[in-house]
């Protein structure tokens, strides 16, 4: 599956700044990759409209068993109201029994920063993992 693009579900404030989040998800087989991704497209519908939520992307690679997220927000309250609510909360519980590793970083940015580029956010999860496996 391609990259589902940056989508700005609500505008943002000039001069402010955002929370961004990047995840990496690595699923343990390839009979779970269905399943990560449905769910996945029903968070993704979920984010469209979710208060807050200034903007985000997606990148699946079944044969990998790996997807990636990349999604800006408001203020960290918004992204953990987001991650609280349905179908969101669901998602991330039904499926904790098939994730093999998951890997998430945190930074703040200007708004006039977004769209994050993806290379950025890569950098940024492989920086967290490396400090996750010294640790």
């Amino acid at each position: 599956m391609p990259t589902l693009p940056w989508i700005t579900p609500n505008p943002a404030t000039p001069g402010t700044g955002a929370v961004v989040m990047a995840s990496r998800f690595e699923v343990r087989s390839l009979r779970d990759v269905p399943r990560f991704f449905l769910k996945s497209l029903a968070v993704w519908r979920q984010l469209r409209t979710a208060p807050g939520a200034l903007g985000a992307s997606l990148v699946a690679q079944p044969l990998k068993r790996t997807f990636y997220t990349l999604s800006a927000w408001e203020s960290r309250d918004a992204l953990n109201a987001f991650a609280g609510s349905e179908p969101h909360r669901s998602a991330m519980t039904g499926l904790r029994s098939t994730m093999k590793d998951a890997t998430f970083t945190f930074w703040d940015t200007p708004v006039e920063r977004l769209p994050i580029a993806w290379p950025d956010a890569h950098e940024r999860l492989a920086e967290q993992r490396g400090r996750e496996a010294a640790a």
